[in-house]
């Protein structure tokens, strides 16, 4: 197998596996709810990552991380994976998946609109119907199809899943300033953002020991969304000649995830979720850049 044949297959993997997330969330919040699955998954991930630094022999990094460091990671892990996640796995609970994922997707476009006071960036004509063309898209399916009444079926977990996509452009902007290893600095954000979140559950529910199947479901969002496709998809850039070949194949990823969601979940799809989907990748093609750099730089 060549080299790029294997970055193919690596990013194959991960497309396929973040395609099942969404259906995870969504089975595991039937278990538990968010503030707890958020706890038991970035447990799960914390050892992950763990295992995967020891496997890579990268322990001493860890050791030579100086004050700043932490400091860094104190305020990126309060972004990602603690108020991302709370806010998104909230958005989840009361969102049908299908809504929930293709809302999120506008990170790409929030990055855009957060990068010009943030990071001094200049938007054309262009970038301007980009976006109008991504939030027409979220207005299509806020309302399910129904754009004359603007009637939003779920106001508030609209506005979560929106708020989780700035959020998460928001931690995309102050983490590509860190030049950090990648794997060394994703664990230190995960360790910060358990603490926060033991400090959430103590202050608002307390702690509850989950079903068997509830911390399966955990333990799968934390390895597969949390750990371990991270690393499969830095492998899969580093073996591919560029980053277009395989960063390209992500626009894969949503659609995917509406038929697993389906098939798992047992959603019927809406002819308007699949429409507005197509605006907002369509908006974020439109823009032409901020995408493929995320994927180039995942946190």
């Amino acid at each position: 197998m060549t080299r790029q044949s294997r970055a193919y297959l690596y990013a194959t993997v991960v497309v396929l596996i973040w395609s099942t997330v969404a259906s995870a969330f969504k089975i595991s919040l039937r278990y538990l709810n968010p503030a707890l699955l958020l706890f038991y998954a970035s447990a799960v991930s914390i050892l992950t990552l763990l295992i995967i630094i020891l496997f890579q022999r990268k322990t001493n990094l860890l050791l030579e991380c100086k004050a700043a460091d932490y400091a860094k990671s104190a305020l990126l892990g309060l972004l990602n994976p603690f108020l991302y996640y709370v806010v998104l796995l909230q958005a989840y609970s009361l969102l049908p998946a299908q809504q929930a994922v293709s809302l999120n997707y506008t990170w790409a476009i929030q990055l855009v609109i957060l990068s010009i006071p943030l990071l001094k960036q200049k938007i054309d004509l262009k970038g301007l119907f980009a976006i109008v063309v991504g939030y027409l898209g979220v207005v299509v399916i806020a309302t399910q199809g129904n754009i004359s009444s603007l009637r939003i079926a779920n106001l508030q977990g609209t506005l979560l899943a929106l708020g989780s996509a700035v959020i998460w452009a928001l931690f995309w902007i102050y983490n590509i300033k860190d030049k950090r290893d990648a794997v060394v600095k994703l664990f230190l954000n995960f360790l910060f953002g358990f603490l926060y979140i033991c400090i959430y559950l103590v202050i608002n529910q307390g702690m509850k020991i989950p079903s068997l199947a509830g911390l399966a479901a955990a333990s799968y969002v934390g390895v597969f969304e949390m750990g371990i496709t991270f690393v499969l998809w830095l492998t899969a850039l580093r073996l591919s000649r560029t980053t277009a070949q395989v960063s390209n194949l992500i626009y894969l990823t949503p659609f995917l995830a509406l038929l697993i969601i389906n098939i798992v979940v047992g959603e019927k799809i809406l002819v308007s979720t699949i429409v507005g989907l197509l605006f907002i990748i369509s908006g974020i093609i439109l823009q032409g850049y901020p995408l493929r750099q995320h994927l180039t730089n995942r946190p």
